[in-house]
């Protein structure tokens, strides 16, 4: 600049690069002018709305970060959730499983109460139709023996307790000879 001045007051030609000096003087006050005009009011509004788009951003990102971790924590639990309730699954199974058996060895056992009851009914059945069988065949048989012993004998065997002495004892050495021979 200094030079400039120098110049101009030498009364030289100028260069075609260099302004007249009342013309770059004007234009380095109206660039003073811009430039505080810039620094007061404008740079500070675009510091700040730079700030606040920083400080959203960063914020954003610490809501994100912050996201990401609650979700990855809600993700443990429900991990947590999930296999614990596939091990009480599991545990319930068992138990299912257990309840099942306890429950067909039961019923066997109530099976095998039942069929030894009718088993046992049976054989009962059997034996009391085997004493009325045995009571009916001997009065037959006694009747029938008594029949023929007075056919034989020619007189009448009807005396009542003589006949069952006489067919009781009769029937009790055929009894006897039965169990012999076996």
């Amino acid at each position: 600049m200094i030079a400039n001045l120098v110049q101009l007051a030498a009364g030289e030609e100028q260069s075609p690069l260099l302004p007249p000096g009342p013309e770059l003087l004007v234009g380095t006050i109206a660039f003073a002018i811009v430039f505080f005009f810039l620094a007061k009011k404008l740079l500070p509004n675009i510091n700040r709305v730079l700030e606040e788009r920083r400080e959203a951003i960063e914020g954003g990102m610490e809501k994100a970060e912050a996201a990401q971790v609650e979700a990855q924590s809600v993700l443990e639990q429900y991990r947590a959730q999930l296999a614990e309730a596939r091990h009480e699954a599991a545990r319930l199974r068992q138990e299912a499983t257990e309840q099942g058996a306890a429950i067909i060895a039961e019923m066997r056992a109530e099976g095998q109460r039942q069929r030894e009851e009718i088993v046992a009914a049976g054989h009962a059945q059997i034996e009391a139709d085997r004493k009325a069988a045995a009571s009916a065949l001997r009065q037959d048989v006694g009747q029938l023996a008594t029949d023929l012993a007075g056919k034989l004998v020619g007189e009448s065997l009807e005396d009542h307790a003589r006949q069952s002495r006489v067919i009781d004892r009769f029937l009790d050495e055929l009894e006897e000879k039965a169990e012999a021979a076996r």
